[in-house]
């Protein structure tokens, strides 16, 4: 299992619907509103590592409302 975390920038005042559409993705295990310099934390889990890219750069970074993203791969040890 390879495990990713994203820190998410988003538009003022669409933190709650972007949390809601982060939930409904498929490999999306944990989703949290944060306060400080990103709106948002997530935690992203996938088989392989090209599953993990797949879903943060073709269903996360798409979400219309979301400005910007900093990705974390957890190293496989």
């Amino acid at each position: 299992m390879t495990t990713g975390y994203v820190l998410v920038n988003c538009e003022l005042g669409s933190e709650e619907s972007v949390i809601e559409e982060l939930k409904a993705i498929t490999g999306v295990v944990e989703v949290n509103g944060i306060y400080g310099a990103f709106d948002i934390f997530v935690k992203v889990q996938a088989a392989q590592t090209e599953a993990l890219r797949e879903i943060i750069t073709w269903k996360i970074r798409k979400i219309p409302k979301i400005r910007s993203t900093v990705t974390l791969m957890v190293i496989d040890s």
